[in-house]
């Protein structure tokens, strides 16, 4: 398995949407474009096939002035999963998710763990300035970037698409973490799909990265960054019913949690000490779990059952609350985050924790 390599765009194919690119790609596809600065900027997009802003962003981008206009910078293009994409999937039922194939990746061996490893020799063989890697979520969330390394250049990088900045280590095998260890690298979740906001965000970003120079070798100043490290993973009890508001067509008979029809319009809101989460309808025992890092349970240091309610029992800042029942049964209800002040990075006696996790819920396949 080898990826598809080109010098220019093909004909046409800036005029079509994601749905589209598998009649033209075979699969993951690499383009070189040539700029005036040679370093180039890398832009993965569709690495998972539902995700689309990425590559709206840059149709929008490349079907403007850069038409007729060279580049500021050489420009690689990652279309990672076309395939996916012509069905609106994260990725297809034979296909493992291709943002977890990357180099350190700790699933079983495929031959699209092959292919990424080809892919980032390939790139890192091109010296690049820096890589962005564009998402969506399945919830309502501000857009924000995260980071798998905490050094001036990847948070500099970080800060000018978001002030919000989340830094992870978890899960392995993810692009940006392969990326990395050449170059600065940042992963931005732009909001949800179909909002045309998060495209907008996108290619302004895009644009003004390649018309930089160089990233800051200096810390950005607290003001310009908040900057967060997820502390647990809310779950489901496997055997736990739930349903979301008052959804009585789609609920069981007698659910154990319910969760209220609002819940993610708290993404990277502060919750403070007491704050309901969902509320309990039966005896069930547990049916939401707070899982840390290496997958301890760690609910009691974050979660108790007051009079019918799951509350927290401490202030915690919330990431990628999902309302969409595939996503909330099959990987998490969201992430519990805490803050990382700046001025310790800046002295270097911050003791950042190992195993965080990128807040990436993960939306239903085909």
């Amino acid at each position: 398995m080898t990826p598809t390599v080109l010098d220019h765009v093909p004909d046409r194919l800036l005029s079509l949407p994601a749905t589209v690119l598998h009649a033209h790609l075979t699969g993951p596809t690499l383009i070189h474009l040539p700029g005036r600065q040679t370093q180039p900027l890398v832009v993965s997009v569709l690495q998972h096939g539902n995700e689309t802003s990425g590559w709206e962003a840059l149709r929008r981008l490349l079907n403007g002035r850069y038409q007729r206009d060279p580049l500021p910078r050489s420009l690689i293009i990652y279309i990672g999963n076309p395939q996916a994409a012509a069905v609106n999937a994260r990725h297809l039922g034979h296909q493992p998710d291709l943002n977890r194939c990357w180099p350190g990746s700790t699933l079983a061996p495929t031959p699209w763990h092959g292919l990424m490893a080809a892919i980032t020799d390939h790139i890192k063989q091109c010296q690049p300035m820096a890589s962005i890697d564009i998402h969506n979520n399945t919830g309502r969330n501000p857009h924000y970037a995260a980071v798998n390394r905490l050094e001036p250049e990847h948070l500099s990088l970080a800060c000018e698409f978001s002030r919000s900045v989340v830094f992870f280590t978890e899960p392995r095998g993810v692009q940006s973490q392969a990326f990395g260890q050449f170059c600065p690298a940042v992963t931005l979740e732009c909001g949800l799909a179909q909002e045309a906001s998060g495209a907008d965000h996108a290619m302004a970003y895009v644009e003004t990265m390649l018309h930089r120079e160089a990233l800051s070798t200096a810390f950005p100043n607290p003001g310009e960054l908040e900057l967060f490290q997820t502390k647990a993973t809310l779950k489901l009890d496997p055997g736990a019913r739930f349903c979301i508001g008052s959804d009585t067509a789609h609920s069981p008979p007698t659910p154990d949690v319910v969760f209220s029809q609002d819940l993610d319009l708290h993404n990277f809101e502060e919750l403070p000490l007491g704050f309901c989460l969902a509320a309990t309808k039966t005896d069930h025992p547990k049916p939401l779990i707070a899982y840390g890092p290496n997958d301890e349970d760690v609910s009691e240091r974050y979660l108790e059952r007051v009079d019918g309610h799951i509350r927290t029992t401490r202030a915690v800042t919330p990431a990628m609350v999902t309302l969409d029942p595939f996503a909330l049964r099959h990987d998490c209800l969201c992430y519990l985050m805490e803050r990382i002040q700046i001025s310790e990075l800046q002295t270097g006696a911050s003791a950042i924790q190992a195993g965080m996790t990128l807040p990436e819920p993960e939306a239903e396949s085909s």
